[in-house]
């Protein structure tokens, strides 16, 4: 068989480049494309689409001509042209390319009259920073900003984002329209806020790359139990934070963030299933990371706005310091919990105050304060709750309830990792001559 004429032969090295390349781009450089587009258009559903055709076109392209040299400016390029078609086709927004080709064709008086999607927001060094402060607008309600910022600027999947705010798809879903309505009700520009909303708008982009990270800490989906892209990007995120707004719970944040990633070559077995925290072997923990995530926990807790990150940090300072498992002062982190829990009265802090507790005075106090929790609806979507329960359980001896709880804990989503790491764990529990 003979290739076309038209169309050179294709290798599968070639083809195989191509999607590895799209791939990536998928994740790092879409987040940055979409927010060029979404301020450029200031429509968050146009650009989407238009940055899903232009990855589209590249799979197609790329085998024929090449990877180019900066995907980016390819993919910006050609999902600009997309959405530019669609608006011509749409004669509804025939207002709107007028406007567009006017901005076009205005001979700026000065560099600094340059169109703003083509450059990163003043004052923000991060063209997705940009986007996650522009997407945190006042006018839109709180939960409404996260699960937005999530989905569009994180480039989280929607049932990714009901993970993070333990809540259930279709709500996640329902908050995620609603802020798009409201955006294009009231004209939300996606535009960098004024240096001085800054701050006001700070507590919820340091919550979105809290989450982003979780998210790839421990995926709510996939085969792997770890997202090294996610993990990584948020830490960037944070240290861009803590540059533009140095203050206690910025630096508070990239601690823990700091500290949490310092475990990360510890943290999966040749088989690539989690090893729990009192399992790892320390001595592979990055030593540098702890160094730094130790000085910054220190710093933030000096500082007097310290907050929820602040305290966090400090939790997580007390296992980095703790030579052995068995060395760790639970007592401390119960009453590092107990302040977390004055700023934060979640659900998922009182989990983590009650594991402490149950280090720290007993298993017997940690399942009751667990099994008061059994009643709240979103800890019973909540994967590590009745992992914690199963935990605590079968260290009582209670193997009949840790099972029950593995087998809720299965039933829930998760990686496949994890899956295969609590089916081991009801296994072994199954064995056991007590049950």
């Amino acid at each position: 068989m003979t290739s076309s004429p038209h169309r050179p032969a294709v290798t599968e090295s070639t083809e195989s480049v191509t999607r590895r390349t799209a791939s990536g781009v998928d994740r790092d450089v879409r987040a940055r494309v979409l927010a060029t587009l979404t301020r450029k258009f200031g429509d968050l559903d146009l650009a989407e689409d238009a940055v899903q055709d232009a990855i589209a076109q590249a799979l197609t392209t790329w085998p024929r001509s090449g990877v180019p040299d900066s995907p980016e400016a390819w993919l910006t390029t050609t999902a600009k042209r997309k959405a530019l078609d669609v608006i011509r086709r749409e004669s509804v927004l025939a207002g709107k390319l007028a406007r567009l080709h006017a901005e076009a064709e205005r001979a700026p008086a000065h560099p600094d009259f340059a169109d703003p999607a083509d450059s990163p927001p003043p004052g923000l060094p991060d063209e997705r920073l940009g986007m996650f402060f522009a997407c945190t607008h006042p006018v839109l309600r709180a939960d409404d900003r996260i699960a937005l910022t999530l989905r569009f600027v994180a480039g989280l999947t929607t049932a990714e984002v009901a993970h993070a705010l333990l809540i259930g798809v279709p709500t996640a879903q329902q908050r995620i329209v609603r802020a798009k309505k409201r955006i294009g009700a009231l004209g939300v520009p996606f535009t960098p806020p004024r240096d001085d909303d800054l701050p006001t708008r700070l507590g919820g982009v340091l919550r979105v790359v809290y989450l982003m990270f979780s998210e790839g800490f421990a995926r709510s989906t996939g085969d792997a139990h770890v997202r090294d892209d996610l993990t990584d990007e948020s830490v960037t995120l944070a240290r861009t934070l803590r540059t533009l707004l140095p203050r206690a719970e910025t630096t508070g944040l990239l601690a823990l963030l700091l500290l949490t990633q310092a475990r990360r070559p510890a943290r999966l077995d040749a088989a690539g299933r989690p090893v729990p925290l009192a399992d790892q072997e320390r001595a592979l923990w990055d030593q540098t990371l702890l160094t730094e995530g130790v000085a910054l926990a220190e710093s933030a807790a000096a500082q007097p706005d310290a907050g929820p990150y602040t305290i966090q940090a400090a939790i997580a300072a007390v296992h980095a310091e703790a030579r052995t498992a068995d060395e760790t002062d639970w007592a401390q982190i119960a009453v590092l919990y107990r302040l977390l829990e004055d700023h934060d009265p979640g659900p998922v802090v009182r989990v983590g105050r009650a594991v402490a507790v149950g280090r720290a005075y007993g298993a017997e106090r940690g399942i009751a304060m667990l099994d008061r929790l059994q009643s709240d609806r979103q800890l019973d979507r909540f994967r590590p709750f009745h992992i914690a329960r199963a935990l605590t359980l079968a260290e009582l001896g209670d193997h009949g309830g840790a099972a029950d709880a593995y087998r809720r804990a299965l039933d829930l989503p998760g990686n496949v990792a994890e899956d295969d790491y609590l089916a081991d764990a009801l296994a072994g529990l199954r064995s056991s001559p007590q049950m």
